[in-house]
């Protein structure tokens, strides 16, 4: 993967972590869901926690490219 694909995979899983997290959102506020139960709800998802974990490697990636 070059530096470019790994930018693009970076950004495009950024954007759809956000989307997820702004929808969790939207819906608790509708539910009318205490603050600190949907940040809970953000913390423990487990695609939200996946995301973060891709995210976390790409970089690993992305450094490790930039250095050779």
């Amino acid at each position: 993967m070059d530096q470019q694909d790994l930018k693009l995979s970076k950004k495009l899983i950024s954007s759809y972590k956000k989307r997820l997290e702004k929808e969790i959102l939207d819906r608790s506020i509708k539910l009318r869901m205490p603050q600190n139960k949907f940040e809970e709800i953000i913390h423990n998802n487990n695609e939200l926690i996946n995301l973060k974990k891709a995210l976390e490697k790409l970089e690993t990636e992305s450094e490790t490219h930039s250095k050779v």
